[in-house]
């Protein structure tokens, strides 16, 4: 099967303009989850809010190899995944405050977004749960022959679940067009991988299932983006599901009720200044030649994106009751 031009591109390496886009994308996230936090402080976002800041570079690169009709599913921190797959910011940060104008009109919060038109299949609450339901979306596109993949996300804690083992063993078994992307950021929740996992390279969990894996530069867009459009070629060509273990870092506590006690502000400080993925990419934009002038431009088109998003979320009604009885069941005709 052909490749994609966005995963030829990916593969070569990015031009300037996929530079640009990226470093757009990324900034929009990172900008986006700052705000999250704020609306949190005052109390306009309920429950759990798990941020992404740090971590961005995996969901845009992945988007990025990304064809129409492939899903996408993650776990909890899911905010980033539905802005790199397209989804309305001020949908996004509508359905952060439980509004009507949310993306699920305010009844799913921070961890159960979902939207079909992005071919975005849900952030989900319970841990590794997303990895059988993402081997569900790839055993229905081969069962169809649509020529799709999923792209099932999780992170270094839910790869101990034994839900995660049993998809995998389905998977190879009947060769499934799904990547699994572990997106391993060093702790679940308080716990270090080295504290928790006898095996801490994480894709080789897949060897005994004969899974090819991968492990990736998380904090680099481009080696993300490579990487993935691998993988993608793998599982669609009908060669079976591909792990790639994304090694990154998330600045923030595991959600914002998490003061992040269990590492120290030295570890956090030497991995924003040496392998922040923001800063990693722009200077591969000052060797691509962009201008500061440039840089400029979408750091003010960003800063406008979120300071709408986070009005419309405050502006936005409270969904009507009637909506609490709404998209629970389905009445089959007769």
């Amino acid at each position: 099967m052909a490749r994609s031009k966005k995963a030829q591109d990916a593969t070569a390496g990015a031009g300037r303009d996929q530079l640009l886009r990226y470093y757009r994308d990324m900034l929009l996230i990172r900008r986006f989850e700052e705000r999250a936090g704020q609306l949190y402080g005052m109390g306009l976002i309920g429950g759990f809010c798990h941020l992404y800041i740090g971590q961005e570079a995996i969901a845009v690169g992945m988007e990025g190899i990304r064809k129409p009709g492939d899903q996408i599913i993650t776990g909890y921190r899911d905010h980033g995944h539905m802005l790199a797959a397209g989804m309305e910011s001020r949908a996004v940060m509508a359905e952060l405050t439980g509004r009507a104008g949310g993306s699920s009109r305010g009844k799913g919060g921070s961890m159960h977004m979902f939207s079909t038109e992005a071919g975005f299949y849900g952030g989900h609450g319970i841990v590794g749960a997303q990895v059988s339901l993402g081997t569900g979306l790839a055993l229905a596109n081969k069962y169809s022959a649509n020529g799709n993949v999923a792209f099932a996300y999780f992170g270094d804690g839910a790869a101990n679940q034994g839900q995660v083992y049993e998809s995998f063993n389905m998977a190879e078994l009947w060769s499934l067009p799904v990547v699994y992307v572990i997106e391993n950021n060093q702790y679940a929740m308080g716990t270090s991988v080295e504290r928790s996992a006898a095996e801490t390279h994480l894709h080789k969990r897949g060897a005994s299932f004969r899974i090819p894996g991968e492990e990736v530069d998380g904090m680099d867009v481009e080696a993300v983006a490579a990487a993935g459009a691998k993988a993608a070629e793998h599982a669609r060509s009908g060669q079976g599901p591909f792990i790639l273990e994304m090694k990154t870092y998330r600045y923030r506590g595991h959600s914002m009720s998490d003061p992040a006690k269990y590492r120290t502000k030295e570890e956090v400080d030497e991995v924003k200044k040496t392998r922040d993925p923001i800063e990693h990419l722009r200077e591969k934009l000052d060797a691509a030649k962009v201008t500061e002038d440039d840089l400029k431009a979408i750091d003010a088109e960003v800063k406008r994106i979120v300071a709408d998003a986070a009005e419309f979320a405050r502006t936005s009604p409270e969904p009507e009751p009637a909506e609490l009885y709404t998209d629970v069941y389905l009445e089959a005709a007769e």
